[in-house]
């Protein structure tokens, strides 16, 4: 027996290398945050003073706007980014995802705001979905009836997310676009003789190149990313401080907040709308948030409170010092405040650290279009994972073009850095002050805080951002327009997506083929069972689906085995693999017909990759195994193979089984063929052999698999407004066309393809 003494040193001694892991894990992690979070919140120094100060704002000598500006810029950065973002939003993670649909799924969970279909009581024992927390509040209870009672104010919710979702697509059209040209416009300075147009081509020239190497994945170049952010970061910082001891060592006063007031009676009208190019400054916070889930808030919080923040004041201070002595250089005074001698290292690393910054924006449009989609949100697209080993780094090729194009029409329409400025400024502050609206909510739905507390975060930072909205509303002629066509288009495509098939899961509903019907009818359809097995998919979780009575109707046949299969979304980030599978019965038991769920999250990838045939089969098979056991014994646990399964009720004379019930069962490493060999061998050594109908089911599944697909056309009623025709007879339809078609969404092979078409009117 060991010293008890000893014993106590081991532990201390473990949870020391412990507590030193967890120290280098996060010290890591915070590390290579800086290549993925970092790169555009990083590279605002090159145009933020450049479009602050490209209107009317003249600087006098006492450097009072300089003083303004820069004073300004700290407490932007200091209240929103490290006070808003880094201490409270950042705690509002969805197990460990942030952004926008984050905390609209939080608000989907605690307080019954989802508008998703098919939602089932079945979906809150997920492990992801918990809602416990502290006890409700008469605050938290009151909204929530609020907005049960009130269904218009749910989808006002909705839409005021995808405002958000737009926007953010927005950033990754316009972040490309202004981080690149002007990086790329620091060569004049040292080429004077450099035409205008070849720095646009140069400009094009790269983000040709950044668009072109999408498809290999961020994780080939991402080791890069880091050490590049890092670099920049250095250098800016080390130049500030250079300036600051060469130009201006007082400029530290300007941080002082009674230069702001200074600013804004001094310069009136004209100092309010250069706001719109103070708040560059925090372009990128919400990649913080949104990026979230590649790494731990600890290590965000430690990257940017202890590098990214300090260097970043340091670069800004240093740049307002060198401004205060050279007037004249107001709009290249970013490069013209960097030593003759570091010129061009501290030109490529910024280059280099655009690309970075754009690289960060455009994975996160790709992961947004991805999570709208299947919020059924965003028409089908062909989603690539780049990466076998980092989940969530997405390839869309679609939209990757269209990001590309769009840039290159910003670059060549603008060339101009300062307008680029203005319309990347209000799709910035519109994105934070949607994150400001939905954290008030989540104080009181999840947090359960008093409305004092989230009115007075409401009142503090909306209004901040009102302030910053409203003067870049006023660049809206010149450039601002940008964001708001983008958002309007990209809202159009996703409301009439969404709205045509909410239509189509309405339609299925209300026309849902009773059971008893399909019975009483084979005898006079002469309706015969083939062999095989028949996956339907359909949208419904409960119900035989109108596609099926169409295509018996017409086909009085179908397989000696039936799974309606349904795929559906949760508001919830992941589904473990073990939580992935519903499995139920449908219909009396000789008609040997089933139901499959297979359930998602709003960040898994809806593709089957795996083996889902098999995997199906099995679990079939397995809830067949059990259900008789259970029925029999409902209080007791199956024993032997089976004894981690746990029957469950799904629907009337239905039971469920999730996959994570029989997930330790032999069956399920098994293929068909190998459970149909053993059964031999399980009866000659006095094990239960499988029932008939297991048999019946892995006979079905040799003589081949069907998948039926409905294929369904929308039109709308000749009583339909015009618009309501224009949106599902032309936009709608056109969408449908041209999108991924769900058998390709699916994985589904096409020689075992069989596609029912219908018509519904809307």
């Amino acid at each position: 027996m060991n010293n008890p003494s000893e014993e106590f040193l081991e532990q201390g001694i473990s949870q020391q290398n412990l507590r030193k892991a967890s120290c280098m894990t996060v010290v890591t992690l915070a590390y290579q945050s800086l290549g993925v979070v970092y790169g555009d919140l990083s590279t605002s120094p090159l145009y933020v003073y450049k479009t602050t100060f490209s209107g009317k704002l003249s600087l006098h000598e006492n450097d009072e706007e300089i003083y303004g500006v820069l004073s300004f810029i700290f407490w932007t950065f200091t209240f929103i980014a490290l006070f808003k973002y880094i201490l409270i939003v950042m705690s509002a993670d969805d197990n460990g995802e942030g952004g926008t649909f984050a905390l609209y799924s939080l608000l989907c969970r605690h307080g019954s705001l989802s508008i998703l279909p098919n939602q089932q009581a079945t979906d809150e024992t997920l492990s992801a979905y918990a809602t416990h927390g502290s006890m409700e509040t008469w605050q938290s209870s009151a909204l929530k009836s609020f907005f049960e009672k009130h269904p218009r104010f749910r989808k006002g919710l909705f839409i005021f997310v995808i405002l958000g979702t737009c926007m953010t697509i927005g950033d990754g059209v316009l972040t490309p676009t202004i981080s690149v040209l002007s990086a790329v416009s620091g060569v004049k300075l040292k080429i004077t003789a450099l035409h205008e147009n070849y720095v646009v081509l140069l400009s094009c020239v790269i983000i040709v190149g950044l668009f072109s190497l999408q498809h290999h994945g961020t994780h080939r170049v991402a080791f890069m990313f880091a050490p590049i952010v890092a670099a920049w970061l250095l250098c800016i910082s080390s130049i500030g401080i250079y300036n600051i001891f060469r130009w201006n060592p007082h400029i530290f006063h300007a941080l002082s907040p009674v230069y702001m007031l200074k600013f804004l009676k001094s310069t009136g009208t004209e100092g309010w709308i250069s706001l719109g190019g103070v708040v560059l400054s925090i372009t990128g916070v919400e990649t913080m948030f949104a990026d979230l889930g590649h790494f731990s808030s600890l290590s965000i919080r430690v990257a940017f409170t202890f590098l990214v923040y300090p260097c970043l004041v340091l670069a800004y201070m240093g740049e307002a010092a060198f401004l205060s002595k050279h007037h004249e250089d107001i709009q290249r005074s970013f490069y013209k405040a960097i030593p003759e001698a570091v010129f061009w290292p501290v030109f490529i690393v910024a280059t280099f650290a655009a690309v970075v910054g754009s690289q960060a924006v455009i994975s996160a449009t790709f992961s947004v279009i991805s999570q709208c989609c299947a919020l059924n949100c965003f028409p089908y697209v062909k989603i690539i994972h780049t990466s076998s080993k980092i989940y969530g780094q997405i390839y869309i090729p679609e939209v990757n073009w269209i990001l590309m194009c769009l840039c290159l029409a910003v670059t060549i329409g603008l060339r101009d850095t300062n307008m680029m400025g203005h319309a990347y400024g209000l799709a910035v502050t519109t994105v934070m002050f949607v994150t400001t609206c939905l954290m008030a909510l989540v104080m009181i739905i999840v947090w359960k805080q008093r409305i004092a507390i989230a009115v007075a975060f409401l009142v503090i930072f909306g209004s901040m951002e009102l302030l910053y909205i409203s003067a870049s509303v006023y660049k809206v002629p010149e450039g601002g327009w940008i964001p708001l066509v983008l958002a309007f288009i990209f809202m159009a495509i996703m409301y009439i997506w969404n709205y045509g098939m909410t239509k189509k899961h309405d339609f299925d509903v209300e026309n849902k083929v009773s059971m008893d019907r399909i019975v009483a009818l084979g005898p006079s359809l002469g309706m015969v069972r083939v062999a095989g097995i028949g996956l339907i998919y359909t949208n419904l979780v409960t119900g035989v689906p109108a596609v099926f009575g169409h295509f018996v109707t017409n086909l009085p046949a179908f397989h000696q085995v039936l799974v309606f299969v349904c795929v559906k979304s949760i508001q919830v980030p992941y589904i473990s693999e073990k939580e992935r599978l519903v499995i139920s019965r449908v219909g009396p038991k000789e008609c040997c017909m089933f139901r499959c769920i297979i359930r998602y999250g709003y960040k898994d990838l809806q593709q089957e990759n795996y083996d889902f045939e098999n995997r199906l089969v099995s679990g079939i098979v397995q809830f067949v195994e059990a259900e008789e056991d259970s029925t029999l014994k409902p209080t007791s646990t199956p024993c032997g193979e089976l004894r981690n399964l746990d029957i469950k009720t799904f629907e009337a004379q239905d039971h469920t089984l999730t996959d994570s019930k029989f997930k330790d069962s032999n069956i399920m490493e098994q293929s068909c063929c190998d459970i149909l060999e053993t059964k031999t061998g399980m009866e000659h050594s006095g094990s239960s052999p499988l029932k008939e109908e297991s048999l019946q089911i892995l006979r079905a599944k040799e003589s081949g698999v069907t998948f039926i697909l409905g294929h369904s056309y929308a039109k709308a009623k000749k009583s339909s407004s015009i618009l309501k025709k224009f949106a599902i007879n032309v936009i709608y339809s056109f969408l449908s066309k041209n999108c991924r078609e769900p058998d390709v969404v699916l994985n589904v092979p096409h020689t075992s393809l069989l596609e029912v078409g219908m018509v519904y009117y809307v």
